[in-house]
């Protein structure tokens, strides 16, 4: 009897300090949830909003969204904000990270006139979220130009950087007493490679040869206007900080082969190194590997210089340390061939020019996003890479999420999954001696998927887009990261108490 006593103490003493031991996050740890602008807004043509380019290609464009569908309404935040506020609350978080729509605050996307009903709108959510000490953290640009701006050319119109700093400073103006945290772009590659450079989001503009570079030099231009812009104009007496988010995926080499490593090193400079080098390296400018594949590519092709334009002294050194801290949108990895797996429909184009091969391992979990498995380690790997090349830059997490189908299943296990093992590597990471100071969810509810309509889904919460309330529900998911934020640590064996529920036509049904 003692001894089974004695095993009883032990045991419930081991379980004791193996809580007390959980690995915490700091305090000053930002938990948050993000959202954009065109995808959860709707009111598309509402109290002065003007158009942008993905209500042009929706509209307009047969047959180019997935299902067909558009972001008219999609989870009409515009009407919902207080709700939308309501869950933050009910996750606990620390932060809430959204955009503003660029055409709502200036419909024709120049600075006058400006909207005073977007002005308003935003305003109401900030003052909102600040009620209940939920810090802002503002993207001013998340994909959706004005329309009238693409008709002059959108990003390859090197007059955009001066558009992007006047549309940045009445943000600033109106929203910096009570916004600390800017971020300028979100992906740049997304917008150059995907909208310029080929077809596979707004505004479908294809230009293989040319449109990826141009975009990408204006881009940057532009987040340096309105980065010296705020520092020089607001941060003083708005105490905030201006930095830009830039997708950032694993690539390792699939071999330790040399011309493997290389291509894996090649293809970090192109997919993000294009953006990150000329504002975070020492040296700026474009990364020096792949600018010297390009201008070669471009000789052999015919060209008279290279299709990457160059910075120029000045425009180097003006982009090169703007920012107070980089954003980093994580989602996958992909394995890298110097020699197989190639494949690029354009050419000349981006991919022709890398001339690389990407494969994802058929054992890595999958969702429902054909691009996006759960990949080992690939969080830890991306940041500590990046900590490795820019030593001194303050990280936030902001994107990291995972798809499902659009099912009214609300137990989406691998979403669980796939958020607890990110978290376990920003914890790494933190014990690496990496300066990560939070994590933003993708995406705090439901919305519009871009091309793929609503036939992905990577909320938290569940929308109901057959309802005229738009009707927000808890997954799984949302109750297990409302954990995490409340204890600040990871327990991989919590079960949320409330029961997990199925929607189906409209009413909750116990599993």
């Amino acid at each position: 009897m003692k001894i089974l006593l004695l095993f009883g103490l032990l045991t419930v003493a081991s379980r004791d300090v193996s809580v007390n031991h959980w690995r915490r996050f700091p305090e000053d740890f930002l938990f948050g949830c993000g959202t954009a602008a065109h995808q959860v807004e709707g009111a598309w043509h509402l109290d002065g909003k003007g158009e942008n380019i993905w209500d042009h290609l929706t509209h307009f464009t047969i047959g180019k969204i997935k299902d067909k569908s558009n972001a008219k309404i999609a989870a009409d935040s515009y009407h919902n904000y207080m709700r939308d506020v309501e869950i933050m609350r009910e996750l606990g978080l620390d932060a809430y990270r959204f955009s503003l729509s660029w055409a709502r605050i200036l419909p024709t996307g120049f600075n006058n006139p400006v909207n005073p009903a977007g002005i308003a709108y935003y305003n109401n959510l900030i003052d909102e979220m600040l009620t209940y000490n939920i810090t802002p953290i503002i993207t001013l640009y998340h994909w959706d130009l004005p329309q009238k701006l693409q008709d002059l050319g959108g990003f390859v119109n090197p007059l955009i950087v001066n558009w992007f700093e006047d549309y940045a400073r009445i943000a600033f103006m109106n929203f910096g007493n009570r916004v600390k945290h800017w971020i300028t772009f979100n992906e740049p590659r997304e917008i150059c490679h995907d909208g310029y450079g080929s077809a596979n989001k707004a505004p479908l503009l294809n230009s293989a040869a040319f449109g990826t570079y141009l975009c990408a030099k204006h881009l940057l231009l532009a987040h340096a206007n309105a980065y010296h812009a705020y520092k020089n104009d607001f941060q003083r007496h708005q105490g905030g900080q201006c930095g830009i988010t830039i997708s950032v995926h694993w690539f390792e080499p699939a071999t330790n082969q040399t011309e493997d490593v290389f291509a894996a090193e090649l293809t970090k400079q192109a997919e993000w190194g294009l953006y990150a080098e000329p504002i975070f390296s020492a040296k700026g400018g474009f990364p020096k590997d792949f600018s010297k594949r390009v201008a070669k590519k471009s000789k052999d092709q015919g060209y008279s210089k290279s299709r990457l334009p160059e910075f120029n002294k000045q425009e180097k050194h003006w982009v090169r340390g703007s920012y107070d801290f980089f954003g980093v949108n994580h989602y996958t990895a992909w394995k890298i061939s110097a020699t197989e797996y190639k494949y690029y429909v354009e050419v000349p184009s981006i991919r022709h020019d890398l001339d690389v091969g990407f494969y994802q391992p058929k054992d890595w979990p999958s969702s429902a996003s054909s691009w996006l498995k759960r990949a080992p380690n690939s969080l830890f790997n991306a940041i500590m890479d990046l900590h490795k090349r820019y030593p001194n830059v303050i990280f936030y997490i902001t994107e990291n999420g995972w798809s499902t189908t659009a099912t009214h299943v609300l137990t989406d296990d691998k979403r669980v999954a796939y958020h607890r093992a990110a978290l376990e590597n920003v914890l790494d990471l933190l014990e690496a001696g990496v300066n990560v100071k939070g994590y933003m969810a993708w995406s705090m509810i439901d919305s519009f998927e871009w091309m793929e309509g609503y036939t992905e889904r990577f909320g938290l919460y569940h929308v109901d887009f057959n309802s005229p309330a738009r009707t927000r529900t808890p997954r799984k998911s949302a109750f297990v990261y409302k954990h995490i934020v409340k204890n600040r640590h990871i327990d991989p064996n919590y079960e949320p108490k409330t029961k997990i529920m199925t929607i189906d036509k409209g009413y909750y049904l116990l599993t």
